[in-house]
């Protein structure tokens, strides 16, 4: 679970990142929820763009994408998620937590 200061911190990071990840029409299939966990592993803080054409609800889809990586959600906004999971060897260094 993130704090209010690591997910500010995650947010500032995330704010020029591209999306690697994107959710159309087919919702979130095995074959998402697999590229989503790779990128995650590669990358450890990612975008994940949500399509007009996707049905469900944004922080749905935030949240089932989300538990189905072990991953957490940083931030939604409008049709974007950024995700989080710490990587084996971590990249990013968050903010202390209380």
């Amino acid at each position: 679970m993130l704090t209010g200061k690591q997910k500010r911190f995650l947010r500032g990071v995330g704010h020029s990142l591209n999306p690697v990840i994107t959710v159309g029409k087919g919702e979130i299939t095995e074959s998402l929820t697999r590229e989503t966990d790779e990128a995650l592993e590669h990358h450890e803080l990612i975008k994940v763009k949500i399509l007009e054409s996707c049905l469900m609800d944004r922080h749905e889809v935030a949240e089932e994408l989300a538990a189905a990586c072990h991953a957490d959600v940083a931030q939604v906004l409008g049709r974007t998620i950024l995700l989080y999971r710490k990587a084996k060897e971590p990249k990013l260094e968050l903010p202390k937590g209380k």
